[in-house]
């Protein structure tokens, strides 16, 4: 057995993952550029457990390693065909253009219309610190690159065109609640 699988055999059977807390806008960390990560550790791949783990139980789509606190350049995907990891992630390439309603675990009940990169390739380190080349589209490529956002201390509003399109959800029911 490979030590790497070892290592991760025990740390998925003895240190099950865990949520972790959800960092809020604005907290600094969010604007901050996150540093690199020199190799895979297995504290680094247990930080990827974890924000799957806290990804999942959420529920989201992605979540970058600033969003639960750790400035480290660390992202995590799932758009229901199972979980992507990429640490060191970069967009090598990107071309057509596609909007989508975006919303962020670290801005609840926000949400707004960005204009993104319809296709990407990705290159990161998986969990093992092996380099992946991730072809995407549609929503995978929105979300790679929203995640990757976060690591440069952007967050989706930074996107928006038209500020007036921002909607905040918890806004609108209380607008609606008046109404009726």
């Amino acid at each position: 057995m490979h030590p790497f699988a070892l290592i991760l055999f025990v740390e998925l059977r003895y240190n099950l993952p865990m949520q972790r807390k959800i960092v809020r806008f604005p907290n600094p960390v969010l604007k901050k550029k996150a540093k690199s990560v020199k190799r895979v550790t297995p504290e680094i791949v247990t930080l990827i457990y974890d924000m799957i783990e806290t990804m999942h139980t959420a529920p989201g789509v992605g979540l970058a390693a600033p969003q639960v606190g750790v400035s480290l350049r660390v992202i995590v995907a799932d758009i229901g065909q199972g979980p992507i990891a990429l640490v060191n992630p970069k967009i090598l390439k990107k071309g057509g253009k596609q909007a989508f309603m975006e919303g962020c675990l670290s801005l609840p009940g926000v949400e707004a219309p960005v204009t993104r990169a319809s296709k990407v390739i990705v290159q990161g380190m998986d969990n093992s610190g092996k380099i992946n080349k991730i072809e995407a589209e549609g929503l995978l490529a929105t979300v790679l690159q929203h995640e990757i956002d976060h690591l440069d201390g952007k967050v989706f509003i930074d996107r928006v065109e038209d500020p007036s399109t921002i909607k905040h959800m918890a806004f609108e029911a209380e607008k609606k609640e008046e109404l009726i």
